[in-house]
C-alpha cells in the first residue's frame, strides 16, 4: 500500500498524520541506508496505531525500545536486511539520563515534565520519566541527551545534578497498586470499570460518554466494549487500572474479577 494510502486509512487527524508519517520515514530510511534507524518515543496508544499501519505495509522488521522492559513510552527501532535483532545495540539511540537532588525536596512526574517542556524539549523527545526518592530517571533519544546533561539544571525551584549512565543502570522505581476484588454481571467496560474505579455503573457509562476512557490506550465511547483479563483501562482524572484475573462464577451466576489500579 502506498505512503498516502496508508496515512488516509490510519490516521485520524492532522497531528496523527504527521506522525505516522515520521514513522513511515524511518522505515524508509532504514531500507534506504541500510542501518538501523528510530521514530520519536510513541505513547502506548500511538504505538498500537502505528503497528497497525506497519502491518498494512508489509510488517518491516523492527523493534520497540523504551529502555527497560516495562517501558510505557517506546521508540520503534527499524533494522535494515542485514542486521539480526541480536545485533541492536539501543543505546546508539537511546540514552539515561539521571537526575539527583537534596532528598528534602519533593519532586514529581508532573514536576520533570513541566521543566522540560519549559525548556521548549520536545515531549517525544523524552520516554518514561522514572521518579524515586532523590533521583529521576529519564531515557531519552541520545540526540537530545548532551543537551539535556548540560542543560537541565532544575526542576522548579530545585536544583539538579545529571549524569549519563548507561541504560543497564536504570532504576525503576515501585509501582503503588491497590488490588480490588468484585464480581460483575457481564465484562463489559461500564460494569468493570465500576469495579477497577470504585465507582457506579452509571457513572462509568457516563464517563465513557464523554470519551474519557481508553481500552488498551484506544478511546472508546462504547459502554458494552468487551473487557478480557489483561486488558488496561483508563480515565482522564481518575487514572488507570489492568483487569489482573478473570475468574469463575460466584453463586450468583456473577462474574469474579480483580484488579490491580496504579496509585
Amino acid at each position: 500500500m502506498e505512503k498516502r494510502a496508508l496515512l488516509d486509512r490510519f490516521a485520524s487527524d492532522g497531528e496523527e498524520r504527521i506522525l505516522l508519517s515520521q514513522v513511515l520515514d524511518r522505515m524508509e530510511a532504514a531500507q534506504r541506508r541500510q542501518e538501523c534507524s528510530a521514530t520519536p518515543f510513541l505513547s502506548p496508544r500511538e504505538r498500537i496505531t502505528a503497528e497497525q499501519m506497519l502491518r498494512s505495509a508489509g510488517m518491516p522488521r523492527y523493534l520497540a525500545e523504551g529502555g527497560y522492559p516495562e517501558a510505557e513510552r517506546r521508540c520503534l527501532l527499524f533494522l535494515p536486511d542485514w542486521m539480526e535483532e541480536d545485533m541492536v545495540q539501543p543505546e546508539e539511540q537511546l540514552a539515561l539520563l539521571r537526575c539527583t537532588w537534596f532528598r528534602e525536596d519533593s519532586l514529581t512526574h508532573r514536576d520533570f515534565l513541566g521543566a522540560l517542556m519549559g525548556m521548549g524539549v520536545r515531549r517525544d523527545t523524552v520516554g518514561d520519566i522514572l521518579v524515586g526518592d532523590g533521583s529521576c530517571d529519564l531515557v531519552v533519544l541520545a540526540t537530545v541527551a548532551e543537551f539535556l546533561k548540560d542543560s537541565f539544571t532544575s526542576a522548579g525551584r530545585v536544583k539538579l545534578k545529571v549524569s549519563r549512565l548507561p541504560l543497564s543502570d536504570i532504576e525503576v522505581p515501585a509501582q503503588e497498586t491497590k488490588i480490588l476484588r468484585d464480581t460483575v454481571a457481564a465484562l463489559r467496560l461500564d460494569s468493570v470499570m465500576s469495579v477497577g474505579f470504585s465507582i457506579s455503573r452509571s457513572k462509568a457509562s457516563q464517563l465513557i460518554g464523554e470519551h474519557r476512557c481508553a481500552l488498551n490506550w484506544q478511546d472508546t465511547a462504547k459502554a458494552d466494549a468487551p473487557v478480557k483479563e489483561g486488558d488496561v483501562i483508563s480515565c482522564r482524572g481518575l487514572g488507570k487500572f489492568r483487569v489482573t484475573e478473570v475468574g469463575g462464577l460466584s453463586r450468583k451466576g456473577r462474574i469474579n474479577i480483580t484488579a490491580e489500579r496504579y496509585l
